[in-house]
């Protein structure tokens, strides 16, 4: 792993490991925790890797990559209405290349990956940890599937960190999600900015410092509006009501079928 590429080979993998692979011409990445014996734990809607209850589904998913209808003998198909699920590496992979996510990363490394969802500044939990997290949640589950505020990168972060962000007007601790809103909203901001220069390459350095910000005030690593919370609490939390992400219905429309987290 290193500046370019979090790129490695199976045979360095451990117990904890928070793992990705890219999807559908590197539009997204589809994250989990690997197990050890070519096992990973991961989060999905209702069994797809992707899921936003609008039209941007059928986006993601004609272009993503054709499976086999064959069910896989070693994996354990998912429960109904239960998207954390077991699934062998090769599965996880769908014929991808296999990424380690990076923690405690420096200031300058997060900002040098432009692209989100591939590390963070927080710290990982100890192995033995977020491995009782992932197969915790993979009995209890992890609420409602949401692309935008509760996906398969914040299953992740979570199972590493035990992290949660509970401020229901903002982002879900993903930074793909981050940088999907970032990229948009750096050049929202950045046009008042042309009554000050209108020179191109400077309208562009500013929108990459927008982007760049943005992303670093909303990992999760520097946000104050996380908590720490056991496995065990957040099930509970989830199963009393108390802890909720809910589901935008199937729209045209995505404004009206927001997502929101709530809590009581």
């Amino acid at each position: 792993m290193g500046l370019l590429s979090n790129r490695v080979q199976r045979d360095s993998l451990k117990p904890g490991d928070h793992i990705y692979s890219w999807r559908a011409a590197y539009i997204y990445a589809h994250h989990g925790i690997y197990l050890g014996d070519d096992k990973v734990i991961h989060f999905t809607r209702r069994g797809q890797e992707v899921g936003t209850g609008t039209v941007l589904d059928v986006i993601l998913v004609s272009s993503a990559q054709a499976r086999s209808h064959q069910p896989c003998p070693t994996c354990i198909p998912p429960e109904e209405g239960h998207g954390v699920v077991s699934s062998c590496l090769n599965c996880f992979l769908a014929g991808g290349i296999l990424y380690r996510f990076e923690y405690s990363v420096t200031p300058a490394l997060f900002l040098a990956k432009a692209r989100g969802g591939t590390c963070t500044l927080a710290v990982s939990d100890p192995d033995d940890v977020v491995v009782h997290r992932a197969n915790y949640l993979l009995e209890n589950g992890f609420g409602c599937y949401n692309v935008f505020k509760n996906n398969c990168e914040d299953f992740a972060i979570y199972c590493k960190t035990g992290l949660l962000v509970l401020d229901q007007t903002t982002l879900g601790q993903s930074g793909q999600a981050v940088s999907i809103i970032g990229g948009p909203l750096a050049a929202v901001l950045s046009t008042p900015l042309r009554l000050v220069t209108t020179n191109l390459y400077g309208m562009a350095a500013t929108a990459v410092a927008v982007y760049c910000a943005s992303r670093y005030a909303a990992d999760i690593g520097m946000r104050r509006d996380v908590v720490k919370m056991s496995a065990e609490d957040l099930t509970m939390r989830l199963a009393a009501g108390l802890l909720q992400v809910v589901e935008p219905q199937i729209s045209v429309t995505p404004a009206r079928g927001s997502p929101q987290l709530l809590t009581q």
